[in-house]
């Protein structure tokens, strides 16, 4: 009865160190990939906008978190939202199907909010129709500008550094009325 007692209480400690080997060799992965400056691409933020699938740099993206209550802000273009409280800072809040595409919207059951990273310096959260999770573009096919995963799903990578210098996106008040 001990020897059994024995085998059975071993097998999940073997099964801890096989998880904790795994998670150390990871580590040591992205350590060396982050030393060798090709970190940037090892993972990437999965998201969905609208019917599309994006690709989110991991040091461009903050918090992901449910969308809060908005306090509404007139006279400003259909895509800004609003201003939402997280965590204590109030952020902007960009509607990016609506953004990129008039006609569409985020709003739904899955839909998050993508805070943008500190260093952007703009203290803005994207609505993201759903968040896909980490994705390894380097595991994708490249097909022109998209990726394709093993499942068949084309990415398209989106610089938000780059949005966040797009004039249009700076410029969330409607034109005045002449």
């Amino acid at each position: 009865m001990n020897a059994a007692l024995d085998a059975g209480m071993l097998a999940p400690q073997a099964a801890r160190r096989t998880r904790l080997r795994d998670y150390q060799a990871q580590l040591l992965e992205r350590m060396q990939a982050a030393q060798s400056g090709s970190g940037a691409t090892l993972h990437q933020l999965g998201v969905a906008i609208g019917g599309e699938r994006y690709l989110l740099e991991l040091t461009e993206a903050g918090e992901i978190v449910p969308p809060p209550a908005l306090a509404v802000v007139p006279l400003t273009q259909p895509w800004y939202l609003g201003l939402a409280n997280v965590r204590g800072s109030l952020m902007g809040v960009i509607d990016l199907a609506r953004y990129l595409d008039p006609d569409t919207s985020a709003a739904g059951p899955d839909a998050r909010l993508v805070s943008l990273a500190p260093r952007l310096g703009i203290n803005c959260a994207l609505l993201v129709t759903r968040v896909h999770g980490l994705r390894r573009p380097g595991a994708m096919q490249e097909e022109g500008n998209r990726l394709r995963d093993a499942e068949g799903h084309a990415w398209t990578p989106l610089s938000l550094a780059a949005l966040v210098r797009d004039e249009r996106f700076l410029h969330v008040a409607l034109a005045p009325r002449r």
